[in-house]
């Protein structure tokens, strides 16, 4: 299957305010527009997810993640060092759905180095949801082969490219900062 001819299907499910199943720099995600409401809402039911449980957004440029969130220069520096994909949780998101974010106002955010991603993201000119395409609390698919093929029927379009590809890493690496500055790892 083409590239092109996958990344124009998913820019017009996406469009439409539909979900859409993925391939990214970590496992398969579950994914919309990151600013429609009731699309994110959809991935929660999909997902079986409580709604208290943020989910992670994508960005393809570090022009996108500063206009979403303040990134301090601490942030910058594990970025552009991290060796394998890193998720930083920010404070005080801006021009995302509400409902993406955790109490206490936080984002989960993924500058993403994977292709297919930066080239969806680029297109939609929006940031991109990114959850594990399984229900929660259910074992993280590492192959297309591994997703539950009753998620696969709740899902408006799966994309057709590296669906016999293992996953590279289980997820990414999180860290937070706390207001003092230090970084807490939340998962290696």
């Amino acid at each position: 299957m083409d590239v092109s001819q996958e990344i124009e299907k998913s820019v017009r499910t996406l469009q439409e305010g539909k979900v859409l199943l993925y391939p990214t720099d970590t496992v398969w995600g579950i994914g919309c527009d990151a600013t429609q409401d009731q699309t994110v809402q959809n991935i929660y039911r999909i997902k079986r997810r409580d709604i208290s449980k943020a989910m992670i957004v994508l960005v393809e440029s570090p022009e996108r993640l500063s206009g979403l969130v303040e990134v301090p220069k601490v942030a910058w520096r594990l970025i552009y060092r991290a060796e394998k994909p890193l998720t930083i949780i920010y404070e005080n998101p801006q021009g995302v759905a509400p409902n993406l974010c955790a109490k206490g106002r936080t984002l989960a955010i993924r500058l993403t180095k994977d292709h297919f991603c930066k080239t969806l993201i680029k297109a939609i000119n929006k940031p991109l949801v990114s959850t594990s395409a399984n229900r929660s609390g259910n074992r993280t698919p590492l192959s297309f082969d591994q997703i539950e093929p009753g998620l696969l029927d709740e899902i408006d379009y799966a994309v057709n490219l590296r669906r016999k590809k293992n996953a590279h890493y289980k997820g990414s690496s999180v860290v937070k900062f706390s207001p003092d500055g230090e970084v807490q790892v939340l998962r290696k």
